[in-house]
Formats: structure tokens, sequence, C-alpha cells
């Protein structure tokens, strides 16, 4: 007996076999900062890791529309800021948002000006704030009844050399567990004035955090009680994280045998 085909299944070694076996992409949206090339983004030297031909585009995620929704969603609610009633789709994100919106306008601070975008990325929140509102910001998020987010486990620096203007990031992850919520807030400062506020005052688990992230990207927190290298010696020049350091290293001997510095190496590429 011949065997029946399935005129809705894919045939494995058919072209719709192929499309099924591919990894679905993520969506090109946001903003595009870059053309990235292998797989660290070394571009003065050998590329060892055998990853030479791999080009992939470098995205940011762009400002997300309301509702954001959120992993404990209402389908409705009051807004703090407001007033007004929110429809399907609002959720916990949406919570946050209105009470810090709601909480900015209370002290005088206007959220448009405070708040540069909002972003929910892989069901994650994000708010983008203007850096010089940095430590108002935190202190609304600690200490408001409604939002309490009293832990910051700490800052990381990223550095996105085609981000033009706003190349260095700073980004604390926020939680709280009054709500038993987790959020993230991030501010920008160009390669040319890297200059952030401190929240060792808000947050002093903080302080070797943040010394820690001016070390490795050269981010310089305004404030900070003693703000030294952590890692590197105290003359060390220049930051090594950042994507525009130069890849080598220094040679190491090694069992008698001389293992030269990464972009001396062989290239696969």
């Amino acid at each position: 007996m011949s065997e029946q085909k399935n005129p809705e299944r894919p045939e494995p070694n058919g072209q719709n076999g192929q499309e099924e076996a591919v990894p679905a992409q993520r969506e090109d949206t946001g903003e595009a900062i870059a053309t990235r090339r292998g797989m660290f983004g070394a571009n003065n030297g050998g590329d060892t890791s055998g990853y030479g031909g791999l080009v992939r585009t470098v995205r940011l995620p762009g400002a997300t529309p309301r509702p954001y929704g959120g992993p404990r969603g209402t389908g409705g609610g009051t807004s703090r800021s407001s007033g007004a009633e929110s429809g399907g789709g609002y959720g916990e994100f949406d919570e946050i948002a209105d009470e810090l919106e709601g909480a900015l306008d209370e002290q005088g601070l206007v959220p448009e000006n405070v708040i540069e975008k909002t972003v929910v990325d892989r069901d994650e929140l994000t708010f983008h704030i203007e850096r010089s509102y940095l430590p108002a910001v935190a202190r609304i998020l600690r200490d408001d009844p409604a939002l309490r987010f009293e832990l910051c486990t700490g800052v990381s620096g990223v550095h996105f050399p085609g981000d033009r203007g706003r190349e260095l990031h700073a980004v604390y992850h926020l939680r709280s567990i009054t709500h038993n919520r987790l959020i993230r807030v991030e501010v920008s400062a160009p390669d040319a004035d890297p200059h952030v506020p401190s929240l060792v005052d808000v947050y002093p688990t903080n302080d070797w955090h943040e010394r820690e992230t001016y070390d490795f990207f050269g981010i310089v927190f305004d404030g900070h009680p003693a703000l030294t290298r952590i890692m590197m010696p105290d003359d060390w020049q220049g930051f090594p994280q950042r994507k525009d350091y130069p890849l080598g290293g220094i040679p190491v001997e090694y069992k008698g045998a001389q293992i030269p510095a990464p972009d001396q190496r062989r290239s696969y590429s």
C-alpha cells in the first residue's frame, strides 16, 4: 500500500520543510545603529573565533505605544496621571507608568521631559530617563508607596559606538520587594560628555557597581564619594569594555610556549 501524503504537512526535504527548520527572525523594528561583522565585533585584527563571516544588524528597540500590558494584567484600571479609565490590554506595566508619571506631575516635573521613551521588550519594562533627572526619578521609584522599588541590584554599562550622541548607556535594575515587581531604568550619555549623576545617595549598594562601570566603560558618576578604579591599575589607559578598545592583549608564556595576544593570532577569515 502506498503511503498517503498529507497536503497540509510540509515535506521534510522540500522547500517548505527547509523554511520550517529556520528559526523565527526577530522583527526588523526599532532603530538600526550599526552592522556588526563577526561574533565579537573585532575589526582591528584577525578574527580567531571562526565567526568572521557572520553579519547582523544591531537594533535598539523603539518606544512602545500604550497599552503596555504586563505579566499581571488587570483588564482595566484608573490612571493616576489622567484619571481616565484604561481599556483592554491595560496591565501591570501601565500601572507602574501611570504611578511614575503621576508622581512626577505632583513634584512639578513634566513627564515628557523626564522620560525619553518607555520600552516593553521581551516582556520587560524599561524607562529611558533624561540623565539630569535620574536622581529625582530614583527617589520617586524608591519612596512612592505605590511604586516602592526599594532595591537596586546595581548598574551595568553598555557601549554602542554607532548610537551617535548617546554612545554610553547606564542600565539600572530595580526590584520592588513590596509589590514583587522588576523594572529597568536606563540613561545615556555621549562619548564626548560621559557624565551621569551618581545614585549612591539613593541606593548605597551602587557604590562599587558605579566604580566598576567607571573602570570598564569610562562613565563618570558625578557625586560618587570615591570614584576610583576597582579592577584595573590606577594608571591604566583607556576603558577595556568599550567596543572601540583594542582587541590585543599581553603575550603569555605557558609551559615554555609563547601565546601571542589575540589580535596577533592566526585568522580564520
